[in-house]
């Protein structure tokens, strides 16, 4: 009895430990990197440079062609950015691959225009030409 109650307290800690199913994955691998510094993204009309500040200070920069009309748009359209929607507008929780966790890191994206602290949101920041458009993140 006592070596089926240590096996399956083992299976137990196999499960936690590697089953991590439903928990979110760290997408800061070089591999899940939509960009890479000097890369050009997407295609259109409209092109813009897009950087990216890590927590570590280390940044990257792209240009982003497009045709969507917001800055938001554009990006989710290739894949740099994804989040929620909430009452403010679009809650930005990945970019370039690096996950943003508030709640577990106290870390959030921070949406700069030309170089100053966004005060619109990226969903609805229409893209302008010879602006440049960054996120930050911060604590």
């Amino acid at each position: 009895m006592k070596r089926i109650i240590a096996l399956i307290m083992a299976l137990l800690s196999v499960m936690v430990f590697c089953g991590c199913e439903g928990e979110v994955k760290d997408t800061s691998s070089p591999d899940e990197k939509v960009f890479r510094d000097g890369d050009v993204v997407g295609e259109g009309e409209k092109s813009f440079e897009f950087s990216v500040k890590y927590e570590d200070g280390k940044t990257e920069k792209c240009i982003v062609k497009t045709d969507k009309k917001t800055v938001g748009e554009a990006l989710i359209e290739n894949g740099i950015i994804t989040g929620e929607d909430g009452k403010y507008g679009l809650y930005v929780k990945t970019v370039n691959g690096v996950l943003a966790d508030f709640d577990k890191t106290k870390t959030y994206w921070a949406f700069y225009i030309n170089g100053e602290y966004a005060t619109s949101g990226v969903d609805s920041t229409e893209i302008k030409k010879g602006e440049k458009y960054s996120f930050e993140i911060g604590k």
